[in-house]
């Protein structure tokens, strides 16, 4: 005869499940209460509300365009280029932040008492002081003083740094230009496959080719057989001086300099921490023995404690990552146009819809870092001792 009870493990799930969906009622009800008081507030002040000021002409002017924008193009517009600010911002600090902080975080574990020392002096001092008074040394004390572009420092005709930003060379592409791309993506795809191939066969058979100079000879044979197939369709636009500015090539504006500065070098302290701490994680006796095995300090580097590290590394320098990002809204104390000070300055000034650019703000970081995080998280699982 069928036991019609239920078990205690079917009773816990259904208690489970009622406490979830009341939470979330409760949560529901509170946010609809919270937006439904803010729109009667607006109203109740005259404040329009909605998000249709989005494609009203803008009305002002940004000192960096990467993209076609000017003072007719609609709100939307701006939005785009803030946000693009605020990204190359801080892909340019995280490139080189990155590399900066695990030499550092190499040199605190370094057996040169000399290295050993800067590495400690540069993490203490860049941990210890607020980024943005860092900021206001760069800005103020190094880069505003710098002199007018008649007087600009230069490096071998084609860099020039003065007080109105850096000039560098910019590669302009030529008719066939369109052919080396092609060849370029092409070639990625298939070091790409080859990587995952010659992985698989080391995995199955213990021995494969070095991997690295397969890859290598496909993402860029392709391109530069195309390349000097199509007479090389590419050629260097170089600054110049012109009257009492430099014009062509790239020029960087001096608030995106000492931005970038800034936030690289103080993010580069705590990188090198994070670098230190995943080192010290690698179990000691594993080096011993593949020392005494004798193995070459690079062969027990790339691949005893380097892959151990990472594992330790990853998920911390994920979230360093995110605080690089949030840390791009100091870039207005100086006048940098990123998403804070021309979405959640200008724009705002000129609506006075608040509720409305603030919540386009929270969206965008939002997205922003949860891109970032998202590749993060898969990176780890990637190179996790146990997949799941």
């Amino acid at each position: 005869m069928r036991n019609s009870s239920r078990s205690p493990s079917s009773s816990r799930d259904i208690g489970a499940v009622a406490i979830q969906a009341a939470v979330l009622i409760v949560l529901g009800a509170v946010v609809w209460l919270a937006a439904s008081n803010a729109v009667a507030n607006l109203t109740r002040l005259g404040i329009n509300t909605g998000f249709g000021f989005l494609w009203r002409p803008a009305g002002f002017a940004i000192s960096q365009t990467l993209i076609p924008y000017s003072e007719s193009s609609p709100y939307l517009a701006a939005l785009a280029v803030a946000a693009l600010n605020t990204v190359v911002l801080a892909g340019v600090s995280i490139a080189v932040a990155t590399p900066v902080g695990f030499a550092i975080g190499l040199g605190r574990r370094s057996a040169n008492g000399l290295v050993r020392g800067v590495s400690t002096g540069y993490v203490e001092l860049l941990r210890n002081v607020p980024l943005l008074l860092q900021l206001f040394f760069w800005y103020f004390a190094l880069l505003r003083p710098l002199p007018p572009p008649r007087q600009s420092l230069t490096l071998l005709g084609a860099v020039a740094l003065n007080a109105r930003g850096l000039f560098l060379p910019m590669p302009v592409a030529d008719e066939g230009s369109g052919a080396v791309l092609a060849a370029l993506a092409a070639g990625i795809a298939l070091a790409a496959l080859a990587a995952r191939m010659l992985a698989r066969r080391r995995e199955r058979t213990g021995d494969a080719p070095r991997a690295a100079p397969v890859v290598l000879a496909l993402a860029i044979g392709p391109a530069l057989i195309a390349a000097l197939a199509t007479g090389l369709p590419i050629h260097w636009d170089l600054p110049h001086l012109q009257g009492f500015n430099y014009q062509g090539g790239l020029a960087v504006q001096p608030e995106l300099v000492a931005m970038a500065l800034a936030l690289s070098l103080y993010s580069a302290a705590y990188i090198a921490e994070i670098v230190r701490a995943g080192l010290d994680a690698v179990p000691r006796g594993q080096i011993e023995a593949a020392r005494a095995l004798g193995l070459k300090p690079v062969t027990v580097n790339g691949k005893i404690v380097v892959p151990q590290a990472l594992r330790v590394i990853v998920p911390p320098l994920g979230n360093e990552y995110l605080r690089l990002f949030r840390n791009t809204t100091l870039a207005a104390a100086i006048g940098y146009p990123d998403l804070t000070m021309v979405f959640g300055g200008t724009v705002l000034n000129q609506t006075a819809q608040a509720f409305e650019v603030m919540l386009i703000l929270c969206a965008v970081y939002l997205a922003i870092n949860g891109s970032v995080s998202a590749l993060i998280n898969w990176y780890n699982r990637r190179i996790a001792t146990v997949q799941r």
